[in-house]
């Protein structure tokens, strides 16, 4: 049964990826990949049925990567997270925050918007308007002084 809602949720979100999409353009990869993430937040058993084993800390291995996105893992029991490729220059990182946010936003349509109140220059916050989700795009420097753009999935506690 919960596999089924599952499926149920996912297959309802085929129709705003869809509109949501530039016909000229192709989605990213992941599209598919972060909409099944994003809608195995929103339920009770959050992300369990991808987590892999322990890694140091609060972080668990995951069996659903994005494609094209480095070092996916799980934090706790309700937040995914994935890192870009690295870039040079944290210019080049934030052009490409930038871009993945309108390439986010694409993927996951019109029922996720900004929220310019928990946004800052280094971070955009975007939140699912009908579930307790949130996704966070942010630049950080990884340990070899390059720069990443990490996307975080989350559930919203208020």
């Amino acid at each position: 049964m919960k596999r089924i809602t599952v499926l149920a949720v996912a297959v309802a979100s085929f129709p705003a990826m869809a509109l949501a999409q530039n016909p000229r353009s192709q989605p990213p990869s992941y599209c598919f990949d972060l909409s099944r993430i994003t809608d195995l937040a929103a339920t009770k058993e959050r992300f369990a049925s991808i987590a892999g084993r322990p890694r140091q800390g609060d972080f668990r291995d995951t069996s659903l990567t994005l494609p094209n996105w480095k070092d996916c893992s799980l934090y706790g029991a309700a937040t995914y997270t994935c890192d870009s490729a690295e870039m040079e220059s944290v210019a080049e990182a934030e052009k490409a925050r930038a871009a993945t946010l309108g390439d986010v936003k694409a993927c996951l349509g019109a029922g996720w918007a900004e929220a310019a109140e928990r946004s800052n220059p280094n971070y955009v916050v975007l939140h699912d308007l009908a579930r307790p989700v949130a996704i966070t795009l942010s630049t950080d420097q990884a340990g070899n002084k390059k720069y990443v753009v990490r996307l975080t999935v989350f559930v919203r506690r208020n």
